[in-house]
């Protein structure tokens, strides 16, 4: 056995073994290999092992085999974002709650298992965004809804080369959002094949941040479609009532949620705070504690 397998052997029986403790809840191993039988014999953790693979047959597989499995995108992202991509499916899907301890193991798509990470559900402030995330609704994909919440807080953090933005992304009922809504320029995604243009894929995260330069609102279907950006919302409802202080972006987002059902997240220009509405009202609103300057 060379010194690499005898490493990666010794890093994964670790694991295992921590795993096993009573002070971890869950053992979430994001790999589309399945640790070995042999290794897992015996061993507390599993019981507590949640599988996440980005194949949907090798989901339904090891389903079929009585373990506990979630699919997650295929796409190039971080560790730390397939972490964070796989956490949020397991909370939609109940199996985590939260103050769960989670171990996670990942690493490289197609490569072995390099990294470990340890995860207080509600922890954080990015595991508090994840459940509130899950809470909005089965006719939202949560996974689409924290990728945005976390693209709208860089946003509002970097700013555009250094210089403060805000922007408007609404999620869902996009027929609607279209129909009450004009082009004000040119839109960027328009004529890009939908596999292309979904917010999942960090490329198109990265994208949405140049084009937040744009005036108007990105509109973005329940599975994370971008249909268009530079959207001027026109819905107006004379009952919607938003605090003192916030303009009028934050009275189209107000607007757009409550004649439609779609959500909106809103990145304000002057502080960078995030605010989510949903029906005419704030749901949840995050402040930054610095921006790039």
């Amino acid at each position: 056995m060379s010194d690499t397998n005898r490493l990666d052997r010794e890093f994964l029986r670790s694991a295992l073994a921590l795993a096993s403790t009573s002070e971890v809840d869950h053992l979430l191993v994001i790999s589309d290999s399945s640790i070995p039988p042999a290794d897992l014999r015996g061993r507390k953790c599993r019981k507590k092992l949640v599988y996440a693979v980005t194949l949907e047959a090798l989901g339904q597989d090891l389903l079929s085999k009585k373990e506990k499995a979630i699919v997650i995108p295929a796409y190039d992202y971080s560790r730390t974002e397939r972490v964070k991509m796989a956490i949020v499916s397991a909370l939609a899907q109940g199996l985590f709650k939260e103050g769960d301890a989670v171990l996670c193991l990942t690493g490289r798509i197609g490569r072995h298992i390099d990294t470990m990470m340890t995860m207080r559900i509600g922890g954080s402030l990015d595991d508090r965004v994840a459940i509130e995330g899950v809470k909005l609704g089965d006719e939202f994909n949560s996974q689409v809804v924290d990728a945005l919440i976390q693209l709208a807080l860089q946003i509002g953090q970097e700013g555009f080369e250094g210089h403060p933005i805000g922007t408007i992304l609404t999620i869902g009922d996009h027929n609607a959002v279209m129909e009450t809504s004009r082009q004000l320029t040119l839109n960027p995604f328009q004529g890009i094949s939908e596999s292309e243009r979904n917010v999942l894929d960090p490329k198109i995260r990265e994208a949405i941040k140049n084009f937040s330069v744009l005036d108007g609102a990105f509109v973005i279907r329940e599975d994370g479609v971008v249909l268009a950006a530079g959207r001027y919302l026109s819905a107006s409802d004379e009952n919607v009532k938003i605090p003192l202080g916030l303009g009028a972006r934050h009275a189209a987002a107000a607007s757009i949620t409550a004649t439609t059902r779609c959500i909106a997240l809103v990145v304000s220009q002057t502080s960078g705070a995030v605010r989510l509405f949903k029906e005419g009202n704030i749901v949840l609103e995050l402040h930054q504690t610095a921006r790039r300057t």
